[in-house]
């Protein structure tokens, strides 16, 4: 007895290890087997990382293993992915493996797939990705079976997987997923019976319209084989669509151009239930609780040939009677539930489907909401035609359906009006193929977007409905501090509600007040990367293509008060023209045009001012940018007529910044003073030439130009008088207040001490009288600490020993002509000298420019050192004494 159980055990050892070994001897016969499948029945590109078998897991049948297959096609859909599976495994008789080629067919019992991804694709030309398997070359033998591989299959299944299938010419997408299918059944006798079981998600989109989202679908059937015939005929079976069960029966037979379909379907029940039970379980929510009263009836017939160029018929109703529903955590009930529609095709041909939905009537409280809609070629060009009557409180939306929505909804909707359109006019907008007639209102509304800073209430709107257009006869919204009534003609209302068309129209606009910043909103891109507050960069809404004739008594736009605006704004691709606006502000009247852009990621703008009549102390004191240009200007009385053209950035408070603006400006002051006590540099500037009392300086009629870049104002060169002194002014400043002036005071010598005047008098001539001598003032610092240095001290010592020089030459009795050729020299050599430096002020004003114009274009070296030293020496001795002339005289 030991001994026989010791040679069980021996003979039992032999056996498993020969299971285990064994399929390594046979694994190239394996993979050559799986070749042998593959190249003789698929035209693609099939890869695959591993091939095993093994005699254990499905003894006492063989157990083959591919993994990672990925199925690639060919032209016209080259290297596009048709298939990839994780794991796909046959189970088969060990004998099988021992064909070769040329024997019977190789018997497959069982097939189970892991996680397979199938991409299902027909092309606008009608090419199919999936006609990847090869024609039969081969003579059929009597019995009709030429195949290499055939089914005896007892159990298959299907796990873990997802199908999408989308077809460009019809523009119909398909999803299936978490797919998971079972089978049992025999494949091998001509009929038969299938018992399956299916779950998936189901979504389904045409025309980018979505009819199923991820909706739940099951399907438990036992299918009749008629394998001789290949027909296939529903017994017993139970769907599920969502939570709503469905019966089905009729068969499909399969023939050599196509489908034979007979289908035939039901809700068994007709509570209203069923009805919320097709809508996605993410809006209906939980149906236990919910109270209905009515019926629901889904009833269809799927009848015809299925082939290339048909569909079967079709004839679906959808109705209810009279039902009613409340969900028990909500207020609100929703009764008078009318529904009747029908899908239909009658001919076959895809084209002539149509769904007309004769009525779709609710009402929630006292308000009646009734429609319907006649809705035909739906698989291309959509045709609608709807009509709405009624009345809807949009708040009551929430309280009778658990939808959540971003923003709440307010305010009363009526609206009685038919449109008529197809969907490719929504989306082109054209116009002439959109027909609406009746009206619509909207009141106490209030509009809340990502789009806009500031939610808008909409007190009142009343619109008239036009072929092609939508009249606005009446517009009253408050958004912020902002108040808007408005009238005006929107060109595309439906297709800026249905599809994602920007709103385009012609408004006429009033405000009693306008706040810019109002109408502003954050950069979602800078929002959701922002640290602080002063990151977000506002934006003009992307979704407005429109024309706005404004008329505003007050606009503020940052600290400015804007009174009695008028002109025309036109809005699109999130730039906003300005064309004529005119206003009144600083006590003169400013005109404005050009167009301010957020569509980069830092606004930029292009803007052309006109200033008539500016209270000049006013707005230097208040308008940045005059600040800037100008600083000593807030020193100014008067009136200032001025023209500017400038570009730049925008920063996050939508106001220049001012190193990025260049431009261009031209000034003239008008009865102008000077407030010079003021001012600290007035204050040095007397200080250094006690001869000029700077609060009588008359400013009237003066021009200047000014140029502007990188941070920097050059000013031209300009001219001045105060009594009989000439003055020219020119140099720059920057933005940060920084001062890089000269100015030339052409000085007779009459107001340059007694000594001098001394002088004058022993040499008695009438030409002593035309003697001048320049002074130049270089101006450096800041504005709030500037330094002031002349050159005065010297050129009066200067002077002083050429007029003695003439003294001396009197006295020496050289004649009249003598002395008068002497004092000739002295002032032509003071009128040189003054053209020499006016020269080089030019000089160094055009090298400015230049670089302003040029865009800083480098210079050859003499070039460059020439100019270094006329700027040099125009501004030399910038930081020197500030002594007072007449203490200098003395």
């Amino acid at each position: 007895m030991k001994k026989a159980l010791k040679i069980t055990s021996i003979t039992l050892l032999i056996l498993i290890a020969l299971l285990v070994a064994i399929p390594f001897a046979f694994q190239g016969k394996i993979k050559d087997m799986v070749k042998q499948i593959i190249n003789q029945n698929l035209n693609a590109q099939v890869e695959f990382s591993d091939v095993s078998l093994s005699f254990i897991r499905s003894f006492p049948q063989a157990h083959i293993n591919v993994n990672d297959l990925v199925i690639t096609n060919f032209e016209p859909f080259k290297d596009e992915t048709f298939a990839t599976v994780k794991d796909i495994a046959f189970t088969m008789s060990i004998k099988e493996l021992f064909k070769s080629a040329n024997e019977d067919p190789i018997v497959i019992n069982a097939i189970n797939i892991d996680e397979a991804l199938l991409t299902l694709k027909t092309d606008k030309l009608g090419n199919n990705n999936y006609d990847i398997t090869k024609a039969d070359t081969n003579n059929a033998s009597a019995e009709g079976d030429s195949s290499s591989f055939s089914f005896d299959i007892e159990d298959y299944n299907i796990k873990n997987s997802a199908i999408n299938y989308l077809d460009e010419g019809s523009n119909i997408i398909f999803h299936i997923t978490e797919f998971n299918h079972e089978g049992h059944g025999t494949f091998s006798a001509e009929n038969s019976e299938l018992i399956t079981k299916s779950e998936a998600n189901v979504s389904f989109f045409m025309d980018s319209t979505s009819y199923l989202s991820s909706n739940p679908v099951k399907l438990d059937a036992i299918i009749g084989l008629d394998l001789k015939n290949s027909k296939y005929t529903f017994k017993e079976n139970k769907g599920f669509i969502n939570d709503l069960p469905i019966e089905f029966k009729g068969y499909v037979q399969q023939l050599e151009n196509g489908q034979e379909i007979d289908i035939s379907f039901e809700n068994p029940e007709s509570d209203f239930k069923n009805f919320l039970a097709v809508i996605p379980k993410t809006y209906s929510k939980n149906l236990e609780n919910v109270q209905t009263t009515g019926d629901f009836k889904l009833k269809g017939q799927i009848k015809g040939l299925n082939s290339e160029e048909t569909i079967p018929n079709l004839d679906i109703s959808i109705t209810s009677n009279n039902a009613s529903f409340k969900y028990p955590n909500l207020p609100k009930r929703v009764e008078n539930i009318i529904i009747n529609t029908e899908i239909k095709n009658t001919t076959g041909y895809v084209d002539d489907t149509y769904i007309d939905i004769k009525a779709l009537n609710f009402k929630i409280d006292d308000d009646v909401f009734k429609s319907s809609a006649l809705l035909k070629n739906i698989t291309k060009n959509m045709l609608v035609n709807a009509n709405i009557d009624g009345t809807l409180n949009l708040a009551n939306l929430t309280k009778a359906y658990p939808i959540e929505l971003e923003n709440a909804l307010t305010g009363i909707l009526k609206a009685k009006l038919n449109t008529a359109f197809d969907m490719n006019a929504i989306e082109t907008n054209a116009y002439q193929r959109i027909k609406n007639n009746g009206s619509a209102s909207i009141s106490d509304f209030v509009f809340s977007s990502e789009d806009i800073v500031n939610p808008i209430h909409i007190s009142r709107a009343d619109m008239t409905f036009n072929p092609g257009t939508v009249s606005l006869n009446n517009f009253k919204a408050k958004t912020g501090d902002t108040d808007l009534n408005a009238t005006g003609t929107i060109n595309n209302l439906l297709g800026f509600l249905l599809s994602d068309n920007n709103l385009k129209g012609n408004f006429n606009v009033s405000s009693n007040l306008f706040k810019v910043s109002d109408f502003m909103t954050e950069d979602q891109s800078s929002k959701a990367n922002k640290t602080t507050d002063k990151s977000e960069s506002l934006k003009i809404p992307a979704f407005l293509d429109c024309t706005i004739n404004a008329d505003a008594k007050t606009v503020v736009y940052d600290n400015l008060n804007l009174k009695n605006v008028t002109g025309k704004l036109i809005i699109k691709d999130q730039q906003a023209t300005l064309q004529n606006m005119k206003s009144n502000i600083f006590d003169g009247a400013l005109s404005i045009s050009g167009d301010v852009s957020t569509k980069g990621e830092t606004p930029d703008f292009n803007l052309s001012l006109s200033a008539d009549g500016f209270d000049i102390s006013e707005s230097f004191k208040n308008l940045e940018l005059l600040k800037s240009l100008a600083p000593i200007a807030k020193l100014l009385d008067g009136k200032l007529n001025t023209t500017l053209n400038f570009s730049g950035k925008l920063d996050q408070e939508f106001s220049p910044d001012l190193n990025t603006i260049s431009g261009n400006a031209l000034a003239e002051l008008l009865a102008t003073r000077i407030n010079a006590k003021e001012g600290e540099l007035f204050s040095k500037l007397e200080g250094a030439l006690g001869f000029i009392d700077f609060d009588k300086l008359d400013l009237k009629d003066l021009k200047t130009q000014l140029a502007f870049a990188n941070g920097k104002v050059s000013v031209k060169p300009f001219d001045l008088k105060y009594k009989d002194i000439a003055i020219t002014v020119s140099g720059s400043h920057g933005f940060d207040k920084t001062l890089n002036y000269n100015a030339v005071f052409n000085v007779p010598a009459k107001y340059l001490g007694s000594d001098i005047n001394r002088l004058i008098g022993k040499i008695n001539s009438e030409e002593t009288n035309k003697i001048t001598i320049p002074v130049t003032a270089n101006i450096g610092g800041s504005f709030n600490s500037p330094t002031v240095k002349t050159d005065l001290t010297s050129g009066v010592s200067t002077l002083t020993k050429q007029l003695i020089e003439i003294e001396k030459q009197k006295l020496l009795n050289q004649g009249k002509d003598k002395v008068k050729d002497l004092i000739g020299d002295v002032i032509g050599g003071n009128k040189q000298k003054t053209d020499s430096v006016k020269q080089k002020q030019n000089d160094a004003i055009k090298d400015v420019l230049g670089d302003i114009v040029g865009g800083n274009k480098t210079k050859d070296s003499t070039t460059t050192s020439t100019t270094k030293d006329a700027v040099k020496n125009v501004l030399g001795g910038l930081l020197g004494n500030k002594k007072k002339v007449k203490d200098t005289v003395k």
